[in-house]
């Protein structure tokens, strides 16, 4: 008979760990984020991966190829219809009308940091389980607010690293005049229907406005001679998108008015933006962008309440600041490393790993290791400045024999010294270290 083979597990595709040498990235990222939201006074919000299918169905567009390509959807036992979490203004607006955040003084600023969901074409810095963190801003349509969402994401970036940056803006208009425009446009696009892709054919009958944000070189032909809605904005949204500009010239914030750029969301009014990694010329893996949404409240069946935000990608950052070598701070390195040989010592060696943690002392152990010559080797690798060696003598006598991996020599303390004896000697190794400098 032959021997079944074992289940060999891997990642789900589009999926994947990220391991400890990948973590200071991640938390530096994260210490960052949770540092410019004390600075602009957002308050962090957790908000459900899972939540109904209608919420993004109803915000982010029925036709959006997030929810018709790209959603992950399931239904519970209960036959309820419910969805990973493909983004994070949805579920902040939602949370934002179910707790009656509209009492509270506007705007109201929350930020939050995660994991979303979309069922996408893995590639380079895009995962089908990826993370993002956000800033919105709700309940004012001061243009001044765009402004300074655009300053927050710009200053998040430039704290991590990431200096050089692209931004792009645009408005797409609103109620009041999208409908003109869109007849325009899809008017222009009619006439070139043949020389669309097939995704922009498809998109000509459902959300024309998209096709402007086709990468396909075919399309992008076709698109560098349609009518652009800065041209064709009311009077309120040529206002808007003139005051946002002033204020960014005032920040001395470089920009370049991109009129391809609509973003992939229905909900999107007026300002849009995106920030680039600044040799990125075609935004092909945009960092990060948003804009205003002043009509999400209300078709969630909120009051009218504008609104303004931002999400930005952070798998893709990390990959950016690995490429421009941006420093993080190493994990720290044990200072002793905690040796044991036999039961007893090993019981004993906890209270010792105990009381040297409480004290604010790193470290190492390699608890299940018989071999004490394995365990010291361990030791050499990790660099320690002492290793405390515990045998069955030394635990029947209540000691410990402390070697000094620096100097070579040791010597054996009771167990109620323990701690002071150790700050004591890594006190005068970090001095002696110095003076050699």
């Amino acid at each position: 008979m032959s021997k079944k083979k074992k289940a060999k597990f891997q990642a789900v595709r589009g999926m994947r760990d990220i391991l400890p040498e990948e973590q200071p990235y991640w938390d530096k990222v994260r210490k960052v984020v949770d540092k410019v939201a004390f600075d602009y006074n957002y308050g962090r919000i957790d908000t459900p991966i899972v939540e109904p299918v209608e919420l993004f169905e109803r915000t982010t567009g029925k036709d959006s190829d997030v929810v018709k390509k790209e959603m992950y959807k399931f239904q519970t036992a209960s036959g309820k219809k419910v969805s990973l979490r493909p983004e994070g203004t949805p579920s902040v607006v939602r949370a934002y009308i179910e707790n009656g955040m509209r009492t509270k003084p506007s705007p109201v600023k929350l930020y939050y940091i995660g994991p979303m969901f979309r069922h996408d074409r893995p590639q380079k810095g895009r995962f089908r389980e990826f993370f993002q963190f956000g800033f919105e801003a709700i309940g004012e349509q001061d243009p001044i607010l765009d402004a300074q969402i655009i300053q927050t994401a710009l200053r998040v970036l430039s704290s991590i690293g990431i200096s050089k940056t692209a931004l792009q803006v645009n408005s797409i208009g609103c109620k009041e005049c999208r409908p003109n425009f869109n007849k325009l446009l899809v008017s222009y696009l009619k006439n070139r229907r043949q020389s669309l892709c097939m995704n922009c054919k498809d998109r000509l009958k459902t959300n024309p406005l998209r096709i402007l944000d086709c990468k396909e070189e075919k399309c992008t032909q076709v698109i560098a001679q349609a009518p652009q809605s800065v041209d064709h904005l009311c009077p309120d949204c040529k206002k808007h998108f003139t005051y946002l500009l002033e204020c960014l010239d005032e920040l001395k914030i470089t920009y370049n008015i991109n009129p391809h750029l609509v973003r992939g969301l229905d909900y999107y009014t007026k300002t849009v933006f995106e920030i680039w990694a600044k040799d990125d010329e075609e935004g092909r893996t945009a960092l990060g962008g948003g804009g205003r949404y002043d009509y999400l409240v209300e078709k969630l069946g909120g009051k009218k309440t504008p609104g303004v935000g931002f999400a930005i990608g952070i798998d893709r950052v990390v990959d950016e600041m690995k490429d421009l070598k941006v420093k993080v701070s190493k994990t720290p390195s044990p200072q002793v490393f905690l040796a044991q040989l036999g039961d007893l010592a090993k019981m004993k060696s906890l209270s010792i790993f105990q009381g040297l943690e409480k004290a604010g002392i790193t470290v190492a152990e390699s608890f299940g290791r018989g071999n004490l010559r394995v365990q010291l080797k361990k030791a050499n690798q990790l660099g320690v400045d002492l290793v405390l060696i515990m045998g069955q003598r030394e635990s029947l006598d209540e000691t410990v024999i402390i070697k000094d991996m620096v100097g070579g020599n040791q010597e054996v303390i009771t167990l109620d010294k323990v701690v002071a004896d150790v700050k004591k000697k890594l006190a005068k190794i970090k001095k002696e270290a110095r003076i050699k400098k």
